[in-house]
This record gives structure tokens, C-alpha cells and sequence, in this order.
């Protein structure tokens, strides 16, 4: 009888791989399910106490009482009048002034654009709290240093006052809004093909004509891509609007739904049915993004590839000094006045002798504070850490394998951009006080999972333009010399996007570290950050030791800004 005899290695070599590739799969369903669990959950669980109408501690009962407050209540439509309204007026002076700097840094010869840019970008990383206290001490209606400046040459009060509508425009724009939108924008426009532009002057356009008639047009994706995304952020708005606005009676969804569950009563179902139609509302607009771009071609990048600055001629040094005072405004005031305001004896008084070092005095000898520091550092490290690793992770299975749901994957990596910080610590409330949760409640864990949620979009998305960038012959010949997924993923994948990852774990400790309105709800005493403890010292009218740790928040950021930025980060879309 004639045998058959198997290659060494044959049969036995493909059950082998079949078993590992068995593995990987259920590897990457358990991190899929994971994912989908901790975006989806809270998202649910708001869903349904929506129509929870019972108080705290009553049987469960359910209606349609917290819908009917959404479209009733005169003063959640007055929250959801200033929302939109805020969001758009910021949006406005933002992106028109982003889109206008943007452009003299990547398209034009102006003078140190460099450095500029590099300005730009480290005012995204300060803190919004560390910024509004700044501007109080500018343009406080009665203290403000501007303001009795201005009282000097004519009688009565100053004309400026931060706490009003135009205030909270103000801040917002100098803060982050304009700052965000020239780092995104700024590596983008100076991809675009200069062949363009001179094509259009060699036809007789001037320079603003080729601005508005080509640029613009051709920049159309980024540029309503950076305002979507901009205008989603400014919808979930809190710290800011809760100093600012809170004392004259001016409320936002997110502080609407903040004071309201700090009521004697917590009202669960109108915030949760509230929270809702934002989720909605931030999901539409997404959709309407991919709309307006559509399938349109906006191909700026060719073989044939020319990038000549604009020569602008004798406007070169004006519009360095234009720069030159936006940066003062958006960085220095914020870091010069952060610092005045530590030293003051009461913060906002200009009066004769009014410095002292009382305030850090009293700060630095603070068991609560000494306590909120601990705290920040370890939410600040775990959440770097789990970052890392996790987001690295879902990066990897979307990008290099086949794994059958990694589009579904890589829709819920963004979905948290649709869910408002203040509403996704509400989410994660009502879902830790279940029965099933509750030992989490309170607890250090909920913080960080929190954050790495809130980070997911941003942190995949850098990792997966990064991994795009990599060759797949390195893992190929990593596995043609015997290495496993695990082995290849750790010697080779890991070593060649360690800059990104020291990049990503450094924006999310300095995210962690300043971030309120994703653990606004989540927090207590035991585990309350400084950026919290901060926002209590001001509600409690205790502006000097706020400024202390607003200050070495500032201190904190600035200096791991400036770690990101020598590991390479040039800001979304870079290629330089």
C-alpha cells in the first residue's frame, strides 16, 4: 500500500497558523467589544434616564417629563439659545482670523514665521481657567487693570467688562479657539501646490483676489472640517462659562446641566433627555461635514509639486508686528498675568503696596492642595499610560490587519467627539451608580477611563496617520524570520512610533492634568485634581491661591508642551 507522508512541518505548520490567527481574532473582538462598551454604555445609559422621572432614592417610575422640560423650560431654551449662539459668534472671529494667520504663516514670506507658529501652537496647551483668571485682571468692569487705566482719562467705570457675552467671546477666541484652528490649519495650507496662486496673478488677480477666488475654495475640506470640529468643541464649553457667565445669570448647556445636578433635587431626566439632543445634534453635524465636502476633488498636492512663498513686499514688517501683538495677546497675557496674580494681596486690586507672597504661602501649606497634586499626578501618568496602549493599539488592528469590524472600530474611536465632556461625566455617573458599577464610583479608575474616552479620536487618529506612514515589508520580514504578531508588534512596530507615543502620552498627562469637564461630575474630595480644586477656590471667591495653581498648571504645560514639541509634534496634518 502506498503511504503518504505530510512536508515536516506541512499540516502541522497551517493548523498552527490557523490557531493564531483564531487567537488574534478573538484578541482583537475583545478589544472591539471593550471600545464599544465604554463609548456605548454611557451613551445608553443617559438614553434611558432620560425617561427616569423618579427623585433619588424613589422607585423607579418612568414619563416624559425631562423631554417635555427640553422643549418647555424658558430657562433651558435660554441655555440653549446662548450655546448656539456663543459657539457661533466664536466661530466667526475665530476661523476668520485663523484662516487669515494661517495663511500669512504658510503662504507668505512674513518675517519669523516660524517662530510665530511655534507661539501658535503653545497657546493650545494652556489652560482655559489659568486664561480666564488672566483676563479678570485685565478687564475686570471694576478692577481690571485695563479698565482703571482707561478710568484715568475719563470719569465713570471702564468700558471693558469680561463678565458679559462679549467677555466670554473675548476669552474663548484669545484662549484656545483661535490658537487650535491656526495649528490645524497651518500645516495643511502649506501643503497646497503654489502653482495655483500664480497662475491666478499671472491672469491680472491681486493677492486678496487670489485669496478669496482660489485658496480658499481649494481649502474648502480643511477649512469647514477645522469648523466642525471646532464648533463641536465650543458646544460642550463649561469652564469658562461657568466663571464668566454664572454670576450674571448667562448659562450654557454645560453649565445648565451642571448646576442642575448640584441642585437639592438633581433632575436626571431633564439633563439626561438635554444631553440627548446635544449628541444628536454634534452627530448631525458631523454628517453635515462629509456632505458638504462630498466626493468633490480638491487636489492640491501633485508630481509637480512648487512651494514659493508670496513676496509681500513693504507689508512684510507690518504684518510681523501684527503677529508679534497677537502673540503677546494669546500667550504673554495669560503667563504675565497668571504670575501678577499669585503675588497680589487681593487678586484684582491694583491698591499701593498690593504684592505679597502670602498667597503661595497659604497655597503650599494646603494638605487639601498637597493632596490634589497627588492626585493629578497619578489621573495625569495612569492616563498617559493607558492612553498609550490602548489607543496605540486600536490604531494598529484598523490600520494593518483584516480584522472584519475595523471600520466599525473606527467609527467608535470618533463617536466620542459627538458626546460634550460635561455630558460623557454624566453618562459615566449614571452608569457607575448602577449596582453592577457602584464599587468604581469615587474611585480613581472612573477619572481615567474618562479621559482615555475623551482623548480616543485625537490620540487614533495622529497613531493611525503615523502607522500609514510605515512600511509593512518590516513586520512582513519580522514574521518571514519566525516572529510572532506580539513579538513584531513590541521590537518592531513599538521602537519606529515611540516619538508619537512619548507625543500622545504627553498631550494627555497635560490634558489630564487641566481637564474639568470630563470629571466635573465623576470627582470627589478623595480624588479631586487640582484643576477641580481650582474651579472650587473660585466658586468660592478665592481667586489669589486659584491663581497659585492655576499658575503651576500653566508652569506644567508649557514645559511638557515643549517636550511634544522637540519629539517632533508640529500640530494635525503636519507633514513637516
Amino acid at each position: 500500500m502506498a503511504s503518504v507522508n505530510a512536508a515536516p512541518g506541512g499540516l502541522t505548520g497551517f493548523i498552527d497558523r490557523g490557531r493564531k490567527i483564531e487567537l488574534q481574532f478573538i484578541l482583537m473582538t475583545i478589544l472591539f467589544a471593550c471600545v464599544a462598551f465604554v463609548v456605548l454604555t454611557p451613551m445608553w445609559q443617559i438614553l434611558t434616564q432620560s425617561f427616569q422621572v423618579s427623585k433619588p432614592g424613589e422607585a423607579a417610575r418612568w414619563g416624559f417629563e425631562g423631554w417635555k422640560a427640553v422643549f418647555t423650560e424658558t430657562s433651558l431654551q435660554k441655555a440653549a439659545w446662548n450655546t448656539v449662539t456663543l459657539s457661533v459668534t466664536r466661530q466667526l472671529f475665530a476661523l476668520t482670523g485663523a484662516i487669515f494667520i494661517a495663511w500669512l504663516l504658510a503662504r507668505t514670506d512674513v518675517p519669523g514665521r516660524k517662530i510665530f507658529e511655534f507661539v501658535f501652537w503653545l497657546a493650545f496647551f494652556l489652560p482655559a481657567l489659568t486664561i480666564t483668571l488672566s483676563w479678570i485682571l485685565v478687564l475686570d468692569p471694576q478692577f481690571g487693570l485695563l479698565n482703571q487705566l482707561l478710568r484715568g482719562f475719563k470719569d465713570g467705570n471702564g468700558p471693558f467688562n469680561i463678565y458679559s457675552f462679549a467677555g466670554i467671546v473675548w476669552v474663548h477666541v484669545m484662549g484656545t479657539s483661535l490658537a487650535v484652528q491656526v495649528m490645524i490649519l497651518t500645516p495643511a495650507f502649506r501643503n497646497m501646490n503654489s502653482a495655483f496662486e500664480e497662475a491666478s496673478r499671472i491672469s491680472g488677480a491681486s493677492t486678496m483676489g487670489t485669496m478669496v477666488r482660489i485658496f480658499i475654495p481649494l481649502m474648502m475640506p480643511v477649512i469647514v472640517a477645522v469648523l466642525m470640529l471646532s464648533f463641536l468643541r465650543s458646544l460642550e464649553a463649561f469652564e469658562i462659562e461657568q466663571i464668566l457667565g454664572t454670576p450674571i445669570g448667562l448659562y450654557v448647556f454645560s453649565t445648565w446641566i451642571y448646576d442642575t445636578l448640584y441642585q437639592h433635587i438633581p433632575r436626571y431626566d431633564a439633563v439626561s433627555a438635554l444631553a440627548i439632543v446635544m449628541i444628536l445634534l454634534c452627530t448631525g453635524l458631523i454628517f453635515l461635514q462629509r456632505r458638504v465636502v462630498g466626493k468633490r476633488q480638491y487636489t492640491t498636492v501633485t508630481g509637480q509639486f512648487v512651494s514659493n512663498p508670496i513676496r509681500l513686499g513693504k507689508w512684510r514688517i507690518p504684518t510681523a508686528v501684527f503677529l508679534g501683538f497677537m502673540c503677546i495677546i494669546i500667550v504673554g497675557v495669560p503667563m504675565v498675568f497668571s504670575v501678577m496674580g499669585t503675588f497680589m494681596k487681593l487678586f484684582g486690586f491694583f491698591i499701593q503696596d498690593p504684592w505679597t507672597l502670602k498667597q503661595w504661602e497659604t497655597a503650599l501649606k494646603d494638605r487639601l492642595l498637597a493632596r490634589a497634586v497627588g492626585n493629578t499626578i497619578v489621573l495625569a501618568v495612569s492616563t498617559a499610560i493607558v492612553a498609550i496602549a490602548v489607543h496605540s493599539l486600536i490604531a494598529y488592528v484598523i490600520v494593518r490587519t483584516r480584522y472584519v469590524a475595523r471600520s466599525a472600530l473606527d467609527f467608535l474611536t470618533w463617536m466620542p467627539f459627538t458626546i460634550p465632556g460635561i455630558i460623557l461625566s454624566l453618562g459615566l455617573l449614571t452608569m457607575f451608580l448602577q449596582p453592577q458599577f457602584r464599587p468604581l464610583y469615587g474611585t480613581m479608575p472612573t477619572l481615567v477611563i474618562a479621559l482615555v474616552i475623551s482623548g480616543m479620536p485625537f490620540a487614533v487618529q495622529i497613531m493611525k496617520s503615523n502607522l500609514m506612514q510605515i512600511s509593512k515589508d518590516l513586520e512582513e520580514a519580522s514574521f518571514v524570520s519566525g516572529g510572532n504578531w506580539f513579538h513584531t508588534y513590541r521590537r518592531v512596530v513599538l521602537p519606529l512610533i515611540s516619538p508619537t507615543l512619548v507625543v500622545i502620552g504627553v498631550i494627555s498627562f497635560i490634558s489630564s492634568a487641566r481637564n474639568i469637564s470630563q470629571v466635573a461630575l465623576l470627582s470627589n474630595t478623595s480624588i479631586r485634581p487640582m484643576s477641580i480644586m481650582q474651579l472650587d477656590y473660585i466658586a468660592e471667591g478665592k481667586y489669589e491661591v486659584a491663581a497659585v495653581i492655576a499658575t503651576i498648571l500653566l508652569f506644567m504645560s508649557v514645559i511638557l508642551a515643549l517636550v511634544a514639541r522637540v519629539f517632533g509634534f508640529r500640530g494635525v496634518g503636519s507633514n513637516q
